[in-house]
């Protein structure tokens, strides 16, 4: 059973969240918090699987909520999920480099929502087609100059052909297809990668080969 703690401070879109995955034989709900202090703070009892992060709260919001649960070595297993009414919210590329999996903008089809939740419990990022690379694309954009890093040079050329695919959003199938190689083959090179980059998922791969200047915006693999 997937646990998921449900952090908005609006009673109403908790409740709809909380409709939606309740409804589901493998999600419940185990908790809602109204703040990002509450949302640590539940995290720390309740240990979900999952956080369901609203960005824009009052007092503690929801940047600094998850900076606070990726830092804490007890929480290691929390998968946060960032949540944001527009398409292209100020904070999204920080949250994701404060260690997010991922994010989605609240009028997602309820069907993306859960295999959201499903996908990062799974240990993926969620760095779906669509919004997920124009955000990305949007504040890479607005990122300081690329910086030059050591482990950048222990890539390989393969590895970095797929982690500027990865940055372009696209699946290890899809990776697969465009290099003409295997899916485990794919997944293979993205985790070695990972690795020697030391990113702790898809989302901070993609920060990363936007700020090294692997990708920029616009660039095509």
């Amino acid at each position: 059973m997937i646990c998921v703690l449900i952090a908005d401070d609006q009673a109403l879109v908790r409740a709809g969240f909380r409709a939606l995955l309740d409804s589901q034989p493998d999600i419940t709900v185990v908790g809602e918090a109204a703040d990002g202090a509450e949302a640590v703070a539940l995290a720390l009892e309740l240990r979900p699987d999952v956080v369901l992060m609203d960005i824009r709260m009052p007092g503690i919001d929801g940047l600094a909520a998850t900076k606070r649960l990726t830092d804490d070595e007890r929480l290691g297993d929390v998968k946060v999920v960032i949540l944001t009414t527009f398409e292209l919210d100020e904070y999204v590329f920080e949250a994701i480099r404060a260690g997010a999996n991922g994010f989605l903008v609240k009028d997602t089809e309820p069907a993306e929502l859960l295999r959201a939740v499903r996908a990062v419990v799974a240990g993926d990022a969620l760095l779906s087609p669509g919004v997920t690379r124009r955000l990305i694309a949007e504040f890479a954009n607005r990122a300081k100059d690329p910086v030059g890093i050591p482990e950048l040079a222990g890539l390989t050329d393969r590895e970095r052909e797929v982690v500027a695919l990865v940055a372009e959003g696209l699946t290890n199938d899809e990776i697969a297809t465009r290099l003409i190689m295997s899916s485990a083959t794919s997944k293979t090179h993205v985790s070695r990668a990972m690795i020697k980059l030391g990113a702790r998922d898809r989302a901070q791969l993609v920060v990363f080969a936007y700020e090294t200047g692997l990708v920029r915006p616009g660039w095509q693999a």
